[in-house]
């Protein structure tokens, strides 16, 4: 059976069905048993079937061959045609309702309460007026973003029309403009540290978007890590990026990795502000050396927790988080899209910690105090020097927008001519007085955090429990919350267990007052439902 026979390499191409003739030509010993064996298989698989039995192993016929696509069925799909009420200026109230009934999508949360919101018309200051003419004093900068309140300042104006006038949009990629570079010139001039490198995508969300893929091209590794309770946009990166409830919206997304805050929910870490920083970065640093350093491209914070709850730092752990950094060739992204220009006294949040300085710099809303959507991303020189020669890898159409560059250019450089950090400073002395004078009166009230014109308050029940937990269905504490809202000419944004205050820094120190006077009847419409709640 071992007996070995000669075949020349031609043969052996023919029995495998070679077509192409190899180039060696040597022959090959093959033993009997292996050539009977090639033999038997090339009796039993054959295109016109078995040797003996032709309806056996003939050449394969897909057995669904004979199935016909499936045809999509009939809908026209030619254009529709324009009603005439879009060659009116007015519309009436029922159209408007109608149209907001049967075509508007509401984001975040489910559509259903569309209709019931107020139809605001117009602002002016820190005001907001629906259609029925009802005036409301928006105490949050909606959602933190109209930093400049609602009258529109003529130079903004001016400065956006002129641009549209000479040069509405420009492909950023393919022409420079001149607001581009004074935009990206005068950031640099004024942002701490060595960041003076630039790009502007159309949002915070983007401009985190942006980060993250700067952070993994630059170091060819792919791990971002970010806190629990965070938010740091809805695209898909930032959201897997987030720590609270809308990071579940998203889907689960490989390469990022949730630490834990210094604040937590159900168990303190520490009785202080120096055990709490200790004991956060020392568990920091054991998820750094279980995760691996040489895997984790960045490390992506908000520099003062914004959308949970306006969360302070403990001293020192900052400074910590950027040590680690350093220690470990890990990037810092530090996102200030709520907390930057100047919501917290200082240009940037950062500038409040001693030797802070983020690799990567995010922001957004107070850089056009939302008059047109604008986002930002600042890099370090090592960054920005990388970039020379090898390709950023991240881009959109709009990005680096003339007109929007235009609107922010405006707004940051009068902003800093007016030495807005130091109203923002009068604003904090008020906004921690007034706080503490809540936390003091109102049992609903657990606890309160400022800085600067950055606040929020922890709203409990009769019990002293949280309202809920973030984004679990509204109790109905939290319904006479927003009832009472309403009714006291407030508007704002309410996230139950947390009520932020974030008035617009325009805000005068009578308009400031009225602002607090009006929170505190709130909280009274709450404190006596808590009342009620205890004597049933």
């Amino acid at each position: 059976c071992s007996k070995a026979v000669q075949v020349s390499r031609s043969r052996l191409l023919r029995r495998c069905g070679a077509a192409t003739v190899q180039r060696a030509t040597s022959d090959v010993h093959i033993s009997e048993t292996a050539t009977r064996t090639w033999d038997h298989y090339a009796n039993l698989s054959h295109t016109d079937g078995a040797r003996q039995y032709k309806s056996v192993n003939r050449r394969y016929l897909p057995p669904m061959q004979n199935l016909d696509l499936p045809t999509a069925p009939l809908v026209d799909n030619s254009m529709g045609k324009m009603s005439d009420k879009h060659l009116r200026d007015e519309w009436t109230d029922e159209e408007i309702a109608a149209a907001v009934r049967d075509n508007v999508v509401m984001t975040w949360s489910n559509s259903a309460n569309r209709n019931d919101l107020p139809r605001i018309v117009r602002g002016e200051g820190v005001y907001l007026y629906d259609s029925s003419g009802k005036e409301y004093m928006d105490f949050t900068s909606q959602a933190v973003c109209t930093n400049m309140g609602y009258t529109l300042d003529e130079g903004v104006k001016q400065a956006v029309i002129k641009q549209m006038e000479n040069l509405f949009y420009a492909y950023p990629g393919m022409a420079m403009t001149e607001v581009r570079a004074r935009l990206c010139n005068l950031l640099a001039e004024i942002t701490p540290g060595d960041i003076n490198g630039f790009l502007f995508p159309l949002g915070g969300s983007e401009a985190n978007e942006g980060a993250i893929r700067i952070a993994r091209r630059y170091t060819g590794k792919s791990k971002i890590m970010s806190a629990m309770r965070s938010y740091h946009g809805g695209t898909a990166g930032p959201l897997a990026a987030t720590g609270d409830f809308r990071t579940r919206f998203g889907g689960e997304q490989p390469g990022f990795i949730k630490i834990f805050n210094p604040h937590t929910l159900r168990f303190s870490t520490g009785a202080s502000d120096e055990v709490a920083s200790f004991q956060s970065l020392g568990m920091l640093e054991e998820q750094i050396l279980c995760e691996g350093p040489d895997t984790i491209a960045a490390i992506l914070l908000e520099t003062i927790v914004g959308a949970n709850g306006v969360f302070l730092h403990p001293v020192g752990y900052l400074e910590g988080v950027r040590a680690l950094c350093d220690k470990y060739n890990i990037l810092l992204i530090l996102d200030e899209v709520m907390c930057g220009f100047w919501r917290t006294g200082p240009l940037f949040a950062f500038q409040h910690f001693p030797g802070v300085v983020p690799d990567i710099l995010t922001s957004a809303k107070g850089l056009t105090s939302s008059i047109l959507p604008l986002g930002m991303i600042g890099v370090r020189q090592k960054i920005k020097d990388h970039f020379e020669s090898n390709a950023l890898g991240w881009g959109a159409t709009y990005a680096n927008h003339p007109v929007l560059l235009a609107c922010a250019y405006e707004v940051v450089r009068k902003n800093y001519q007016a030495c807005l950090h130091k109203r923002v400073s009068d604003i904090e002395d008020v906004m921690l007085r007034e706080i503490d004078l809540l936390v003091t009166r109102h049992r609903s009230v657990l606890q309160g955090r400022a800085i600067g014109a950055f606040g929020c308050l922890d709203l409990i029940n009769k019990d002293g429990q949280s309202l809920n937990i973030l984004g679990e269905a509204l109790p109905r504490e939290a319904m006479v919350v927003k009832k009472s809202m309403a009714k006291h000419g407030l508007i704002g944004l309410f996230r139950s267990p947390m009520m932020h205050i974030c008035p617009p820094l325009v805000v005068t120190d009578t308009e400031l007052q009225e602002m607090f006077s009006r929170i505190g009847r709130v909280l009274s419409d709450l404190d006596a439902a808590l009342d009620e709640d205890e004597s049933v």
